[in-house]
């Protein structure tokens, strides 16, 4: 089982899916269709009941197939709980330095959340993979643009409000991923367990995401 988080499969399909709230059986066969259809990474938010065990047995079920991640990391013992469950990597609401330090010192990659300019910067210098950009959807796609006229070494991800319609926007202003929830992990088609219909929702978003990449 792959120990570190693959680069190299997130920036294959450099979206980073959040899982929140659903169960164990249910997290499973959703990351199958979604390693199917060629996502690669995928975030399970530690306010879902179960998340350590669900991290740690979604990771050794997929192996180096996907990269599991823990969401919703707040503080140092959140980061270490993840840690020890497998997470390769972390993402956090917020911009906390200790938690950044703790994930550099610990090789996992960050993906703190941030808006205002100096939260962004402050993430980026602290040791931050990417910036999230959050909640994504506040400001129009052009709020990325302006941020990086000035501090274009920094990448950013946008998420919340993010969805298949404005990703092109998001992207043409400078976005370098995107973190989706319940745009992406479509709540009635798993209630309804419809994986084929997910499947073709998932694959739309992946080739959707590969085109824009592609174009850099």
């Amino acid at each position: 089982m792959e120990k570190e988080f693959s680069e190299e499969n997130f920036k294959r399909s450099p979206i980073i899916g959040i899982l929140r709230g659903y169960t164990l059986d249910d997290t499973l066969r959703i990351a199958e269709v979604y390693q199917k259809s060629g996502l690669t990474t995928l975030e399970i938010t530690l306010n879902t009941p179960n998340a350590l065990e669900i991290i740690s047995k979604t990771r050794h079920h997929f192996g180096s197939e996907l990269n599991i991640g823990a969401g919703t990391v707040c503080n140092l013992g959140d980061v270490n709980n993840a840690h020890q469950a497998g997470a390769q990597f972390m993402v956090a609401p917020i911009t906390d330095q200790d938690v950044i330090a703790q994930c550099t010192s610990i090789n996992t990659p960050i993906f703190p959340g941030a808006l205002t300019p100096t939260e962004i910067y402050q993430a980026w210098a602290g040791g931050a993979r990417m910036v999230k950009l959050f909640p994504g959807g506040t400001f129009s796609p052009n709020f990325i643009k302006d941020v990086l006229a000035p501090l274009d070494q920094i990448e950013i991800m946008p998420t919340g409000g993010v969805t298949y319609e404005n990703m092109r926007e998001f992207h043409q202003a400078g976005a370098k991923a995107f973190g989706m929830g319940n745009n992406l992990f479509l709540p009635d088609l798993i209630k309804r367990k419809e994986w084929q219909l997910l499947s073709e929702h998932f694959t739309k978003h992946h080739n959707l995401v590969k085109e824009l990449m592609h174009q850099e």
